[in-house]
């Protein structure tokens, strides 16, 4: 049999593709990555998509078996499938993605974890998610790496080991105490590309502001540097532009490094906002008041937002 592999939307390798080609190699079978130009040619299609936004207008085959967070939170691999190892061969990758937790504590209103997820629970060590032993780094994808009952045993591996090690998912700093704060800064957490030493946490909520303060500076006393941390800001929910802007100033201002997250890719505002942000050349250089009036002045006389921001670019 013939298997193709669509990977929609994924920032990195894509952990449930991996497995679904290691289990089809298994059987004998040829997998790829899937080309809509060769598409007569495929027996089966698997495809994953993470985001709720992104296109689906390719999903239309009916080989296809469409799996993943944006299309359908309560599918899940069989069991015998979700335990393999991961064919990063798909990808080329040479390092090692997994998680050793699923759920999350908290419950927020806009997240679909504790729904698709449950309650916390560990599933790997991180013994069972490092395979790619020529690299010494390792991608997490736990929602809540500090809310495993067994966080302590994880730490100590990553630290036997000396692995390098990115959460990806962002670790919650609203529940941050000083034994974990400094058992994180005793390991190599690194970026999502393991090229430097950043962790990332979340500021979503603008109610959150004094257990963000106190999570910072617990980060700090532990010997974590503000310019270490990286945040993830949403705006758009439950927010006012007023609160957008003091959120990501509190965390420039201790040096920190914030990243604006839309909740609605189409309102103007919240993308323009983005750009701003995210984009550090602008955030360090001009005032928000003066970005935001040069672009809508030259929106309103050419109807396109993105001429201005090209100029400051």
């Amino acid at each position: 049999m013939k298997v193709g592999i669509y990977d929609v939307d994924s920032k990195i390798p894509n952990l449930a593709l991996m497995k679904l080609s290691a289990h089809h190699k298994e059987q004998g079978d040829k997998v790829e990555t899937y080309s809509p130009l060769f598409k007569n040619e495929y027996d089966k299609i698997y495809a994953s998509k993470i985001f709720n936004f992104s296109d689906p207008s390719m999903l239309d085959d009916e080989r296809m078996e469409i799996g993943g967070t944006g299309y359908d939170i309560k599918k899940n691999l069989p069991d015998h499938i979700e335990n393999l190892v991961p064919d990063y061969s798909l990808y080329n990758f040479p390092h090692s993605i997994g998680f050793t937790q699923r759920g999350c504590r908290l419950r927020c209103d806009f997240c679909v974890v504790p729904e698709k997820e449950g309650k916390v629970k560990g599933v790997k060590t991180i013994d069972e998610i490092w395979t790619q032993r020529d690299s010494n780094f390792v991608i997490l994808l736990d929602n809540d790496f500090f809310g495993n009952p067994e966080w302590r045993e994880r730490i100590e591996e990553i630290k036997e080991y000396k692995l390098r090690v990115s959460f990806n998912q962002g670790l919650n700093i609203r529940n941050l105490k000083e034994e974990q704060a400094q058992a994180l800064a005793s390991v190599h957490f690194t970026n999502s590309k393991g090229t430097f030493r950043q962790v990332h946490f979340a500021w979503d909520d603008a109610r959150h502001e004094k257990l963000i303060h106190k999570g910072i500076k617990t980060c700090m006393e532990a010997g974590i540097k503000p310019y270490q941390m990286a945040f993830y800001v949403l705006i758009g929910y439950n927010s006012t532009p007023e609160e957008d802007y003091h959120r990501v100033q509190v965390l420039k201002d201790y040096g920190c490094d914030p990243y604006v997250m839309v909740y609605n890719k189409k309102d103007f505002y919240q993308v323009r906002f983005q750009r701003y942000v995210n984009n550090r050349a602008i955030f360090n250089s001009v005032d928000w008041q003066d970005y935001n009036s040069s672009i809508k002045n030259r929106y309103k006389q050419t109807g396109d937002p993105n001429q201005l921001e090209m100029a400051w670019i």
